[in-house]
């Protein structure tokens, strides 16, 4: 979203604390800052940002003219399951589509399996005669006579939300809707969601879980936003509040209040548009993003300055980085692999005397044993405050102090007595184990997209990110690293640069050879006036761009390559072409194509979007020249181990052209980057700091 004059707000609640940034209206940062989550009403710590920076800025809620926030809430409550009570309608037939799920065990050999956690029992998962066939053709009208004993199971389970799942409502939801009419009436306090509307695509067991985790969360989040509209308009804020969204764009309160499900990961997708945003100022084409904050690590990768996008993605899994063990959610959205690695990460020594590191969280309350609000247990921030790397007078802006010696206390009573280790000695190992945690997960993530690191530059950001980068980029193998402005709030940053935008995929069955385009341009339209309606709501004048894709395959294979197609109506010389495009992708992807076999288009993709603000070009790189540390400290070297002199930066007081040696820290209000002794440093242009690994070592 782009005002034309006034100011713009975002907020990010994280885990661990809230980020907050208030821009101009040429997008110049006018304040940032970093306040404490506060996870019983979470919208009171984003006041307490908004409050500070406009403050700050001497700035009046009247002058506010955009608003964009996302929210780790519905992610939580899906995670720590804290949502409303599920029943389940499905057909006749099929009420036992999430006992059968996939048909498949996602660890075939493992005795103590544990299955995922679908939400929703066989006891409240109910059913309803009346079928629809693939096409969308009713095979027996929906049996409303027997919605009265629906509506008295529905009550007697004690259903706060109910997820109705017919079968093919993607093809024509007729009997969603009617079903919805009728128990509405009846029970007009529970939440209704209907598949058709939050995932309308083929694959029931999909389909009904994604329908699920939004029903789950949707009471919670439609209280939670109505308090955080209503608390802000209190403050005198009168312009409209959009939601940041899993796929990337933004939406507004009245479609997220809707469709909560789209809000997860919105927070960590902020952060992959600034990476993707500075990728681009760069002229970066192959990226690593990294983001650390206070209770999880996000790693996205970005090529040709697009994040990479998937329809899928897998919530709680019982066993961690294994496909198939978590809820499946099939919504439009910016694929990365997050892990439980934070600045509040505890460690702990089990009982085979191995040190472990996450993913539970000490989160904001109480945090830390460094942040003195009664935690106890030795964290990654504890680990990085003995090892040297934090100025206890300067974390988050000044306004929380840091006590060393609780961080010392809680890592010699945890960690160093089981292990016999100093306290500095176990700090250090914490740091080795949640740097290689996450260097391994950005390895598996590439890997399993057919890609490598070694070549990318990381752009590193978060709370904790530039104090980690180049002890993860070491692991990785990535020689160079970027750490943006304001790298501290840095997915806050990246709502700004958002677009409004609404992406809709459905599925509608047909073959290459038997394509009627007549059919489907009116498919398309459809799908236009939909999204184009939820964009115009957040962005109600100025040029909108979408963007069509089609999801093939060859006759019987299980799953679809996204082939993109032309903005427009299809015509009929444009099949030949959508023949050899997905032919081209395949060999790309498996090597060879598969002569003589019929091309099956299961879904159809429209993304609808407002511009985002323009680029500023990547400028010429200054001369460099040596920088004067204003001081030093002795920090514990992560590649010798030994404690050495480390020259002390501020970021605010170096210019572009500025080049510095490891080991260093480099200062700032919300976050320090440490420059590891096999790494140097520089400024560009535009003010971003580059890190590089010497050919040399250290």
């Amino acid at each position: 979203m782009k005002s034309e004059n006034g100011l713009r707000v975002a907020v990010d609640i994280g885990g661990t604390f809230t980020d907050t940034v208030l821009v101009n209206e040429h997008d110049q940062i006018l304040a940032t800052t970093k306040t404490p989550t506060t996870p019983s009403n979470p919208t009171l710590g984003a006041l307490q940002g908004v409050r500070r920076v406009m403050s700050d800025a001497n700035a009046n809620w009247r002058d506010i003219t955009g608003f964009i926030h996302g929210t780790t809430l519905a992610t939580n409550a899906l995670i720590e399951r804290r949502g409303a009570r599920v029943a389940t309608v499905t057909t006749e037939g099929f009420r036992d589509i999430l006992e059968i799920a996939y048909e498949r065990r996602y660890s075939q050999y493992d005795i103590n399996l544990v299955k995922p956690d679908l939400i929703v029992p066989r006891t409240r998962a109910f059913t309803i005669r009346g079928r629809m066939d693939a096409r969308g053709r009713e095979l027996s009208g929906l049996a409303e006579e027997d919605v009265a004993q629906l509506v008295r199971d529905l009550s007697d389970c004690g259903a706060e939300a109910l997820a109705i799942c017919l079968l093919h409502a993607y093809a024509n939801p007729a009997h969603e809707i009617r079903l919805r009419q009728l128990l509405s009436k009846a029970l007009p306090e529970v939440a209704i969601s209907l598949s058709h509307e939050v995932s309308p695509e083929a694959r029931e067991f999909d389909r009904l879980s994604t329908t699920i985790a939004n029903a789950y969360v949707q009471p919670q989040m439609a209280d939670y936003l109505s308090d955080f509209q209503t608390r802000f308009n209190a403050e005198g804020l009168d312009c409209p509040i959009l939601m940041m969204t899993a796929g990337g764009g933004m939406t507004t309160l009245e479609t997220a209040a809707r469709l909560p499900i789209r809000l997860v990961e919105s927070g960590p997708a902020g952060g992959a548009i600034l990476a993707a945003r500075v990728a681009a100022e760069t002229d970066e084409r192959e990226v690593l993003s990294f983001d650390m904050g206070g209770t999880t690590a996000k790693l996205c990768l970005i090529d040709a300055f697009r994040p990479q996008t998937a329809r899928k993605f897998e919530i709680a899994r019982a066993a961690r980085f294994i496909k198939g063990s978590g809820m499946p959610v099939r919504i439009p959205v910016i694929e990365m692999i997050e892990i439980g690695a934070g600045g509040g990460s505890i460690a702990h020594v089990d009982r085979l005397g191995r040190l472990h590191v996450g993913p539970q969280s000490a989160g904001s309350e109480p945090g830390p044993a460094a942040f003195s609000n009664g935690g106890t247990q030795p964290t990654v921030t504890d680990a990085d405050v003995a090892q040297g790397y934090i100025d206890p007078d300067r974390f988050a802006e000044g306004r929380l102090k840091i006590d060393t010696h609780a961080a010392h206390c809680a890592l010699d009573q945890s960690i160093g007595k089981s292990l016999v280790l100093a306290a500095d000695q176990a700090a250090l190992g914490i740091s080795e184990i949640v740097d290689e945690n996450m260097a391994s997960a950005g390895r598996m993530h590439a890997v399993e997209s057919g890609k490598d690191l070694t070549a990318r530059v990381m752009i590193a950001f978060g709370g904790n990110g530039p104090l980690h980068a180049t002890r993860v980029a070491r692991r990785a193998q990535v020689d160079r690293i970027v750490i943006p402005h304001d790298p501290g709030v840095g997915s806050a940053v990246g709502f700004l640069f958002a677009p409004v935008s609404f992406e809709i995929i459905r599925s509608r069955y047909t073959t290459l050879e038997t394509l009627d385009l007549q059919d489907l341009n009116a498919f398309f339209d459809l799908m236009l006036q939909e999204a184009r309606s939820v964009v115009r709501s957040g962005a109600p004048t100025g040029a909108l761009v979408q963007r069509r894709r089609a999801y093939m395959r060859y006759h019987g294979q299980g799953h679809e390559i996204e082939i993109q197609l032309p903005n427009r109506s299809l015509q009929e010389e444009d099949i030949p072409e959508l023949h050899h495009s997905f032919e081209n992708e395949y060999i790309r992807q498996f090597s060879r194509a598969v002569p003589g076999m019929r091309i099956e288009i299961m879904n159809w993709g429209l993304e609808i979007s407002s511009l985002p603000p323009a680029l500023t070009p990547a400028a010429a790189s200054a001369k460099k020249r040596q920088a004067k540390p204003h001081g030093f400290r002795s920090i514990l070297c992560d590649v010798t181990g030994d404690w050495r002199k480390a020259g002390l930066y501020d970021r605010a007081t170096l210019k572009p052209g500025d080049h510095l040696s490891g080991p260093a820290l480099i200062m700032e209000p919300q976050t320090t980057t440490l420059v590891s002794a096999d790494f140097s440093a520089w400024l560009d242009e535009a003010g971003n700091i580059w890190l590089a690994r010497n050919a040399g070592g250290s």
